[in-house]
């Protein structure tokens, strides 16, 4: 792993109402604020799967080696490549991915991208994001991602 990657796993599975474990998901942490990054890893990793990535185009690398996540949490505005351009290279090579980024933003947006978050269906969230209600969001997202175990693949 290279600097400023940083993976965290949950240990724990939460447990549904049976008691059987439910599989955690693989989140995708992108912001060059490393600490931003560690600290939603924390929020995030009891439950889920985290990688984190400071640079855009380790998270570009990962998606092309083949690498899936079920949510990629991406900060807007950062210096080399920004939320915006990272998604536009990601569409290219995994449009599935691309649509799994969650924007995160805590600042007053260029016009520039504001036209480009008001053009995508992505969801923007804004900083500060409150830890309970990421780990709520987060959960939702990937529950609804998820395809029922009793649904037939063939559609017949």
């Amino acid at each position: 792993m290279g600097a400023g990657n940083r993976r965290v796993t949950g240990f724990d599975s939460p447990k549904r109402g049976s008691g059987t474990q439910v599989r955690p998901g693989r989140v995708l942490v992108v912001d060059d604020d490393a600490a931003v990054a560690r600290v939603i890893a924390l929020i995030l990793g009891d439950e889920h799967d985290v990688t984190t990535v400071t640079d855009p185009a380790d998270a570009l690398s990962r998606v092309a080696g083949g690498e899936r996540f079920d949510v990629i949490l991406c900060d807007v505005m950062m210096p080399v490549m920004t939320g915006a351009q990272l998604h536009e290279r990601m569409a290219q090579i995994a449009p599935q991915e691309a649509a799994r980024i969650v924007f995160v933003t805590g600042c007053a947006l260029l016009p520039e991208v504001r036209d480009f978050l008001d053009r995508v269906s992505n969801t923007c969230l804004e900083k500060p994001i409150d830890a309970h209600a990421l780990r709520a969001f987060v959960s939702r997202r990937i529950r609804s991602q998820r395809v029922p175990a009793t649904s037939d693949a063939s559609g017949a």
